[in-house]
């Protein structure tokens, strides 16, 4: 399945380093995400974009994972030739992982 089928994500940036959080639709599929969204995995998933570190904070009260992801917008606002400079369709993308349901 895709992660969008039980979470929805918001981001944010600054500077080069973009901000991605995956949020439950319903608590009883929180458990499934600390499961399945790794900070292993969204490395792979972001392998050709993000080239620092990832580092996943985990939000139970709010059923929500939060990643921080380094060097991840070619430079940053000001310097990335990217389409996408605020780093907006990071979390789209990220929805688009394939996670296992068991």
């Amino acid at each position: 399945m895709k992660l969008r089928e039980i979470a929805h994500s918001r981001t944010g940036d600054k500077g080069n380093i973009a901000n991605i959080s995956v949020v439950a639709y319903h608590d009883k599929d929180y458990s499934l995400l600390l499961k399945e969204v790794t900070v292993e995995k969204v490395k792979k998933h972001f392998s050709e974009v993000v080239k620092g570190e990832i580092i996943r904070y985990e939000l139970p009260n709010i059923s929500a994972l939060n990643f921080v992801l380094y060097d991840a917008l070619g430079g940053g606002v000001t310097r990335s030739l990217a389409l996408d400079k605020h780093g907006k369709s990071l979390g789209g993308h990220l929805m688009d992982m394939s996670i296992k349901t068991k």
